[in-house]
């Protein structure tokens, strides 16, 4: 939560649809109190005397936003609130987007239906903001990762296959036959490793040979992959729970649940400091979580709906991927992966 200068806003940051808590002082009786988000009326999802739930709208500007509450009285409760800025839309991202690490450009995708083909599947993002279509050759894309020479390659949950995609836009099939192949990550020795959502994780050589690695709960639609400190993986994978927990996986493939009590987890990405961020909601709450190394504290940072995915850019901005649209948000975060 953010103390700001007369109320308290939970969680401190937002993207354009989500829903953030406003606290006033107990002088203050919260459901006679008018809000103005920017020059914007947020719509008031429910209030009682000391605490107001508000959607966070569109075109109220990005970065440092203030909130403003006046009463009967007149008297004005002044906050701030950190905005995030559509990056763009239009899209079908179903994981995390990922970062060029040669360029700081940006990667995500229009990955469409099982078994739709759209005339482009991948777009670049410049770190200027230039949207750019990238490649239409690869059906369902879902997860994209660099290797450790800045190598790209995405996993296909149509035809159970990684591919590699190479600078001048070539496509090359680099593993097969891996189910419905979803999360992909790299250990930091190089290896690759893939989530089959129907219950596999498989680990790929550098050859693209591919080898069951451990087994998990199935999905009901991805899993997703990241390498924390230590080089141990951590997975979640949606069921039918609204219950659901994030697992991780020691260098012998042997599991343990990390964390527990969040809806539907997605996309995951570390920190510097070994913080877990995942797209998930928590106590009911939508957005990006925060939990602690010692997976004791979970807390959610960033609010927004439909949030698949996330990504740290290499200037310390978080961006958040939702199920249409990308967005940056600057809350000077930098992560493991940009070392």
């Amino acid at each position: 939560m953010k103390r700001s200068a007369d109320v308290i806003i939970d969680p401190p940051a937002a993207i354009p649809g989500g829903e953030v808590a406003i606290l006033l002082p107990q002088s203050v009786e919260a459901r006679s109190q008018e809000i103005w988000c920017g020059d914007r009326r947020p719509h008031t999802v429910a209030a009682n005397s000391k605490r107001l739930l508000a959607l966070v709208p569109g075109n109220t500007g990005s970065g440092v936003v203030e909130l403003n509450l006046k009463g009967p009285s007149g008297k004005a409760q002044r906050g701030t609130i950190t905005v995030g800025r559509k990056l763009v839309d239009g899209l079908h991202p179903v994981a995390n987007p990922a970062f060029d690490p040669a360029d700081g450009s940006l990667f995500v995708t229009r990955s469409g239906s099982r078994g739709e083909h759209v005339p482009v599947s991948i777009y670049r993002i410049t770190s200027e903001g230039v949207v750019s279509e990238f490649s239409g050759d690869v059906t369902n894309p879902t997860a994209i990762a660099f290797d450790r020479k800045g190598e790209m390659f995405t996993t296909s949950r149509f035809d159970g296959s990684v591919y590699r995609i190479t600078a001048l836009k070539e496509v090359i099939e680099f593993a097969t036959e891996l189910g419905i192949a979803t999360g992909l990550a790299f250990r930091s020795d190089g290896v690759m490793f893939v989530g089959d959502r129907t219950g596999t994780i498989f680990r790929v050589d550098e050859m693209g040979q591919a080898k069951p690695w451990a087994q998990i709960e199935p999905s009901v639609s991805a899993y997703h992959l990241a390498f924390g400190p230590n080089d141990v993986l951590y997975v979640t994978g949606p069921t039918v729970s609204s219950f659901d927990g994030i697992t991780r996986f020691d260098s012998q493939g042997e599991s343990s649940v990390f964390y527990r009590g969040l809806g539907r987890p997605q996309g995951l990405a570390f920190d510097r400091e070994g913080n877990l961020y995942v797209a998930a909601s928590l106590r009911g709450r939508r957005g990006i979580v925060r939990i602690t190394p010692d997976g004791l504290d979970a807390r959610l940072v960033v609010a927004g709906m439909n949030v698949v995915g996330l990504a740290f850019g290499p200037a310390g901005d978080m961006v958040v991927a939702t199920n249409d649209s990308v967005y940056s948000v600057p809350l000077e975060i930098r992560g493991i992966l940009l070392e």
